[in-house]
């Protein structure tokens, strides 16, 4: 709150950056805290080499950008406590924000930091129709800009005249973008994965962008997805959009991401229909007759993606004729005798694949797939039941409209959103990267609700406890628009009601115990009589009834502390009666957030440290409008130090934070 607000005041540029390098290269730092960049020059000397050049995307406000995800958060996180309450929400480990992403995230870096294994962004396009303009809540002036940026004149007012006029250029959409993603990366776990769609409108930007972010060795290619047949465009008809990979660090994420084929069990019911209408050794009539099957399917069906898988025998079902041949010429050489002529075959001009002793045994199992005759080559048998695997492919063929059709069963028939995401679409990808138990996916701009609906279907599907969490802006529903008509004001809350909503159908489809709530928090700004009371707080005079603790609420502001001390959402907080005051304990902290602490609560809070060798809070946290400057703190603290006598294992530190 005001203690942010301050620090803000005297953040520079460079200091997430700063303290970064600091936990790294703690060498490379003075004794007064300055950064000594030659010595850290010398420390990579032998390994690289520093030139002044280099290849990067520039564009206006890139270092205002990167100022932003310096400061610190000044906003307050409201708990919804009416829902949060509910049966189905109260332990539930999954979580919703209402509010701006840039201020969540913020929220967020302090509890999720290296913790998130899965970020998903879907921003708006920047098309020019879709509603993108530039807006953030800061309001700096041109000098401070000046000083923080080293800008001059023209440039800081450029630069603020595009954070207050709603542009929708590049450059605009760019500085939106960049510290969200500068969040996202710290947000990853070290094998954590970054997945984005974009259209071709940013899409450029998009990976320079991220290449500057992530580091473009990092870059896990892209899946361009087509999701349309429009064809009213001049020049070409847009008719897909891209979905960018990054991972944190390739050194540990080593992309061996698999995804089933799709259309397997239409291809295994067609081969169990053709069976029955033929003799089990009428092989060549099965293959011709799954010919045509597969033939049916234009070549955008992913089935056609498996119709080499045209032949079928008793032994394991459907397989493909492939290659017996050996890898080195003349490896394995001697001859084969057909099963029905007992003639010898005709053999591969490099020889066999396998050793003579390992081909016989194949033969006696029905694994080698013969000719009519042996003038032929046989072939080896792959099953499809055994490849039913392949590598995350680039091309995915999937009709946008199934997605909107989902939401209308979900919601009604109304069109809700433009372009929401597939659910089958995003179980596939997520499966392919292996987002598994206990792993947590963070969608940043949360819209239609899609991940959700995602995460517990997998869950319900996998037996998994894959956990989520949504940031969504509270943007408001054009009165114009079919939402508006049916009762929805903000688009959070559309997102919201297709999450429940999805949830009943998830849970009535298989019946699966999961967590199927969510708890939900909004972001709170602070007004500016607040901030007025703040910066106008005398702790030497005594507190008047009407203090900043009622007018802000005890509740927020333990939810706020408790995210920002690592504890995150919804975590075991017990209340501690100290002599008729409520205090909270969570993990290493106690929190005193109330007022009228009396030496006789600060009596029962010793008496506790005496009494109960499982309380040990290694902070105290204390609401400093709550307390006069008498003080409590020196108090406690003076009761701590003589307790320490007698417990070596004593180490508090009283925060007092305003």
């Amino acid at each position: 709150m005001l203690d942010e607000i301050r620090a803000n005041e005297a953040v520079n540029i460079s200091d997430d950056t700063i303290n970064k390098l600091r936990a790294d290269f703690p060498s490379c730092f003075t004794n007064e805290g300055k950064f000594d960049l030659l010595k850290f020059k010398e420390l990579l000397s032998d390994n690289i080499d520093i030139t002044n050049e280099g290849y990067e995307l520039n564009f206006l406000g890139k270092s205002y950008a990167k100022y932003l995800t310096s400061l610190d958060e000044d906003t307050l996180l409201v708990p919804d406590e009416e829902h949060n309450k509910q049966d189905i929400n109260r332990n539930s480990q999954n979580v919703y924000i209402t509010g701006d992403n840039f201020d969540s995230m913020k929220h967020l870096l302090n509890s999720y930091r290296g913790l998130i294994k899965c970020i998903y962004l879907d921003p708006l396009y920047n098309t020019g129709s879709d509603g993108f303009t530039y807006h953030d809540k800061f309001s700096f002036t041109v000098p401070t800009l000046m000083e923080k940026l080293n800008l001059s004149e023209t440039e800081a007012e450029r630069i603020l005249d595009l954070t207050t006029r709603g542009s929708a250029s590049h450059s605009a959409w760019c500085m939106f973008m960049l510290p969200r993603l500068l969040m996202a990366r710290d947000l990853l776990t070290d094998d954590g994965v970054i997945v984005i769609s974009i259209d071709e409108n940013e899409h450029a930007n998009l990976k320079l962008l991220c290449d500057d972010v992530f580091d473009e060795r990092n870059y896990a290619g892209e899946i361009i997805w087509k999701n349309s047949s429009k064809n009213d465009q001049d020049y070409i008809s847009m008719q897909n959009e891209y979905i960018l990979f990054y991972v944190k660090n390739k050194d540990i994420n080593k992309g061996q991401w698999k995804e089933k084929k799709e259309g397997l069990n239409e291809i295994y019911k067609a081969f169990e229909k053709i069976r029955k209408e033929f003799d089990e050794y009428d092989r060549e009539g099965i293959h011709k007759k799954a010919l045509e099957w597969f033939g049916q399917y234009p070549d955008s069906n992913p089935i056609r993606d498996s119709k080499h898988y045209s032949w079928y025998d008793d032994h394991d079902g459907v397989y493909f004729a492939s290659d017996i041949s050996g890898p080195n010429s003349g490896q394995y050489v001697y001859d084969v005798v057909h099963p029905v002529t007992g003639k010898v075959v005709k053999a591969p001009a490099n020889g066999w694949r396998y050793p003579e002793a390992t081909m016989l045994e194949k033969i006696e199992n029905d694994m080698v797939h013969f000719g009519i005759d042996e003038t032929t080559v046989p072939k080896d048998k792959t099953y499809l039941k055994n490849t039913e695997y392949q590598s995350l492919t680039s091309i995915k063929y999937k009709d946008g409209r199934v997605a909107s059709k989902m939401i209308e069963k979900l919601l009604g028939d109304a069109k809700y959103f433009s372009n929401p995401k597939d659910v089958d679409l995003m179980a596939s990808i997520f499966t392919a990267l292996g987002i598994g138990n206990n792993d947590i996916v963070l969608d940043v701009f949360s819209g239609s609700g899609t991940t959700a609906h995602t995460v517990m279907k997998m869950n319900a599907e996998k037996g998994t406890n894959i956990r989520y969490i949504h940031l969504q802006l509270d943007e408001a529903v054009k009165e114009k628009d079919a939402p508006y008509k049916a009762g929805y004001r903000t688009i959070d809350e559309i997102g919201r009601a297709r999450i429940e909503a999805s949830a009943k159908l998830v849970q009535e489809e298989t019946g699966a115990d999961i967590d199927y709530g969510y708890t939900h928090y909004y972001i709170k700004q602070l007004e500016d009589d607040s901030i007025e009371k703040m910066e106008e707080f005398d702790p030497d005079v005594m507190l008047v009834e009407n203090s900043l603790n009622d007018e802000i609420g005890e509740n927020i502001i333990l939810t706020t502390w408790l995210c920002k001390d690592g504890y995150g959402f919804n975590p075991d907080v017990k209340e501690v009666d100290l002599a008729g005051y409520k205090a909270y304990y969570c993990g290493k902290h106690l929190y005193l957030i109330g007022r009228q602490f009396t030496k006789d609560n600060v009596d029962a809070l010793i008496k506790m440290y005496v009494s109960d060798i499982t309380f040990n809070p290694e902070h105290i946290v204390l609401f400093g409008y709550s307390f006069e400057s008498w003080t409590i703190s020196e108090t406690i603290q003076r009761n701590l130090s003589i307790l320490k006598g007698s417990r070596k294992d004593l180490n508090v530190n009283i925060d007092t934070r305003y």
